[in-house]
């Protein structure tokens, strides 16, 4: 049988980064914490499947592999192994912990704010479950799309 659940938990924020920013509107700061915030508990949720694990058979499982870029060979190629899956789902407490914890401090640009919180960790669990280096490059790339803005909007006085 095959599993989708690492593209699930790897897609679920962008996911919920889509329906933010088509159907909130900016003065509705609330919703959208209360959203986003729901919206990371439930990509922590899903990332607890992964603990089904099995330790007694090891080395990469939850296996997803599909020809991607022919020409270069790029392939979506994913997996998990006993330390990718603790990596995985600390990722995803920490984004629900980040977005709980900025509710009082975000006082502009919510909607923002909380989308590319949900693109970056979409971002960083890519890194972590993909297994092709071209599809690792480019996650790893696309991280920095997000960090760059959070930082240099939402960051203290001296982040430049």
């Amino acid at each position: 049988m095959k599993s989708y659940i690492l593209s699930i938990v790897t897609w679920l924020p962008t996911v919920g980064a889509i329906i933010l920013l088509a159907l909130f509107k900016k003065n509705q700061a609330r919703a959208i914490k209360k959203f986003a915030t729901a919206w990371f508990g439930l990509a922590f949720v899903a990332s607890l499947l992964l603990l089904t694990y099995n330790r007694a058979v090891g080395g990469m499982q939850f296996l997803e592999d599909c020809q991607w870029i022919p020409v270069i060979g790029a392939r979506y190629q994913m997996g998990v192994d006993g330390v990718t899956i603790l990596l995985i789902v600390l990722t995803t407490l920490l984004g629900a912990i980040a977005s709980l914890s900025s509710w009082n401090y975000i006082q502009k640009r919510e909607k923002e704010y909380y989308a590319l919180l949900l693109f970056l960790q979409t971002a960083v669990v890519g890194v972590f479950a993909s297994m092709d280096l071209f599809l690792f490059y480019l996650f790893f790339e696309v991280s920095l799309v997000p960090m760059y803005f959070l930082i240099g909007i939402w960051g203290g006085e001296n982040r430049l």
